[in-house]
């Protein structure tokens, strides 16, 4: 089971990678916007890395400071390691982890576009994350956490590499009461960050357990249906991304290239749609702010 989710989610955020969504969407800005990011934020990075994806803002809560080192677990088109980089400046370094072929290639085409000198990109799971012990001062990530099946071993492998007293500050989705059972049985629902979700307790009951102290989990209050904003953004007549990161001209046949595909598989923005328009997921579900101390 963990081996279908684990290739399900790296199918269907693969595509998303290797879509034209961008910044430069409207759809894809408004969702960005809803969970916490200022326009100029979204303006000071390259348009690619950012894809509609995040569920918070995690570099705003995570008090980085000049020459520190902070790693982004699944950290896509490199959207959140961009921003970090910025605020830890040249003598620090700001890495991104994540396990799909695609968002690894789309972040480093980001980071090349951007003349960034400060961060990486390493693919893996963020369950055996590739970096020495004690080697990190904090440990971001966006909407992520979620889709991980062994999540006591993302928490444990968490606390390996931060130093003592480094921090989290993660964006995720958490459950306020048990799902429906249709939702909670949908891989769809698990691919969009719903189903994969665990309870708040559960949340401060497992970074407690990997040996954090001072954990909290914070409701933002964000209304979940911002993901709807992305509907329809993705189609074939989004300007395509070059291999440089640019976007392309639109594409000029004078023959629609809008007209459905019945035998094409929904996107992941189209299979969240689809489940908010069925169910209230905010009475369930939260966009939570997740903080967390490794004792010094």
């Amino acid at each position: 089971m963990s081996q279908q989710i684990l290739d399900s989610v790296k199918s269907k955020y693969g595509a998303v990678a290797e879509s034209a969504l961008s910044n430069d969407h409207a759809g894809v800005r408004a969702v960005a916007e809803a969970f916490g990011y200022t326009a100029g934020e979204l303006t000071s990075i390259p348009a690619a890395a950012n894809m509609g994806l995040s569920c918070g803002n995690p570099t705003a809560t995570a008090h980085l400071k000049p020459g520190e080192v902070v790693v982004d677990l699944g950290s896509g088109g490199g959207l959140d390691v961009f921003l970090a980089a910025k605020m830890v400046g040249p003598e620090g370094r700001a890495i991104g982890i994540d396990m799909t072929t695609a968002m690894i290639e789309r972040a480093r085409a980001n980071a090349q576009a951007g003349g960034y000198t400060n961060v990486e990109f390493y693919q893996s799971t963020i369950d055996k994350i590739p970096l020495p012990d004690a080697s990190v001062d904090c440990v971001i990530s966006n909407c992520v956490l979620n889709l991980a099946p062994d999540k006591p071993a993302v928490f444990r492998e968490i606390a390996r590499v931060l130093k003592p007293g480094g921090r989290v500050a993660v964006s995720d989705i958490a459950l306020k009461r048990e799902l429906p059972e249709a939702v909670a049985q949908s891989m769809a629902a698990y691919v969009g960050c719903i189903a994969g979700a665990i309870r708040f307790e559960d949340y401060r009951a497992g970074l407690l357990a990997a040996g954090f102290e001072h954990v909290g989990i914070v409701d933002s209050g964000v209304d979940l249906n911002a993901y709807a904003k992305v509907e329809n953004q993705a189609g074939c007549c989004s300007p395509a991304m070059n291999r440089a990161g640019a976007v392309d001209s639109f594409p000029t046949s004078g023959e629609s290239c809008c007209t459905p595909n019945p035998n094409a598989a929904p996107s992941l923005h189209e299979n969240l749609t689809q489940l908010l328009s069925q169910y209230d997921l905010n009475t369930a579900v939260a966009s939570v702010k997740v903080y967390a101390i490794k004792p010094s």
